[in-house]
């Protein structure tokens, strides 16, 4: 340990001193030496573990995105494989569609239905218009009648019956008049309310079956690699979020900084700071030639809660005893160089370690300097992460 080879001046130096004097080396002459050399080593460690935390349940989070169909029936076409990289739009399978199909078909049909209702509603109007003229011109010619008759009854030369006989007839005549502008507006009404009504109803309908039609192709949202497929042609297809046909992993957005999350004792919420330097090595990224095994990274921003606390409703009252374990505190970091991030592999566990450097004055500058502890050390973890992972320690997959 290299707190131990650091606070071991004073044992050096009184073995020297015993030696020189010829005085036997016994625990009693040591005493004093080794006591101070605990307490000084004690100490170090204390100011090294305390101001430069470090965490082993480094991270690097993925999502992913599961597909499940909108419709129900059994699969016709899967041009998809498992590993395949696709784009934006892409199909990745096919849903029997023969009703939705003739769905979209029915209500296609519904707007040359319409176009002979409209046909038929302006025909209509025309006669009804026509029907209007012809019973304005009766009603006229009657009302001259009847006025003509009023006259000759008045100068005693007409009769009463005749007067009364065009009377009616003016009423019918008045009637059938009315009768045929209530025709022509609803023949107009017809074309200009109805008629338009249904079609925005018929176009609805045929939208809605349009996407029905649409719904029985699942194309894929973004761009990523299939995996996971477990659907067949003829197989049905899954409408259950929790049973995907298949799951696709989704290309890093361009333009947005990958970031790798770590779990830190609460203890360390008072050291830890946005900004904070910090080292990642990533299992990987661990190789022979060393490079690229640790990098460079930051603080980006802490998480204001911890999940341990959380409350979710339930139907039991919380027992405080079952929340013995204490949480960790969520730490998100950032790489400072982000060509690095093409390196990176989604998924990866890693160590973050983070350096304490926003200390002032010369013990500001001390404690910044007991870092490089941490960085050997965390360096001779990678070579052990290493040697495990290849399987001399009993590790890895060999």
């Amino acid at each position: 340990m290299f707190e131990l080879l650091l606070t071991s001046f004073p044992v050096v130096i009184r073995y020297f001193q015993l030696k020189r004097r010829g005085e036997a080396l016994t625990v009693w002459n040591m005493r004093t030496a080794v006591f101070l050399w605990a307490i000084m080593a004690f100490t170090l460690f204390l100011v090294i573990f305390y101001f430069h935390p470090k965490s082993y349940s480094g991270l690097l989070p993925f999502r992913t995105v599961s597909v499940v169909a909108q419709t129900s029936g059994p699969v016709t076409e899967l041009p998809t494989v498992n590993g395949q990289r696709v784009s934006k739009g892409d199909l990745l399978f096919r849903i029997e569609n023969s009703a939705q199909a003739a769905a979209v078909k029915q209500a296609e049909a519904e707007f040359d239905r319409l176009a002979a209702a409209e046909v038929k509603a302006q025909d209509t109007l025309l006669v009804a218009q026509a029907s209007v003229i012809e019973a304005t011109a009766s009603l006229e010619k009657l009302q001259v009648d009847l006025e003509n008759a009023q006259t000759l009854l008045a100068r005693n030369v007409g009769t009463q019956d005749t007067v009364r006989e065009l009377e009616s007839a003016v009423a019918v005549a008045e009637a059938e008049k009315g009768a045929a502008e209530a025709q022509a507006d609803l023949a107009q009404s017809d074309i200009t309310q109805a008629i338009p009504a249904e079609r925005r109803a018929a176009e609805a309908a045929l939208e809605r079956a349009q996407v029905a039609l649409a719904q029985t192709e699942v194309r894929a949202f973004s761009d990523g690699v299939v995996t996971q497929l477990a659907m067949s042609v003829g197989s049905p297809a899954s409408q259950l979020i929790l049973s995907p046909a298949m799951v696709i992993i989704p290309d890093r957005p361009e333009g947005v900084p990958i970031r790798i999350t770590a779990g830190f004792s609460q203890v360390a919420r008072a050291t830890l700071y946005e900004g904070m330097p910090a080292e990642i090595a990533c299992d990987s990224n661990i190789g022979l030639s060393f490079r690229n095994a640790v990098l460079p990274a930051r603080v980006a921003s802490i998480q204001p809660a911890i999940a341990a606390g959380q409350v979710v409703p339930g139907g039991r009252l919380l027992e405080p005893e079952n929340g013995l374990q204490r949480g960790s505190m969520l730490v998100y970091f950032e790489l400072e160089h982000p060509e690095h991030e093409a390196i990176m592999v989604d998924g990866a566990g890693c160590i973050v370690q983070t350096y304490t450097s926003n200390l002032s004055g010369v013990t500001g500058h001390i404690i910044a300097a007991t870092g490089v502890v941490k960085a050997v050390g965390l360096r001779l973890k990678v070579w052990g992460a290493l040697i495990s992972g290849v399987g001399l320690a009993g590790g890895g997959a060999h």
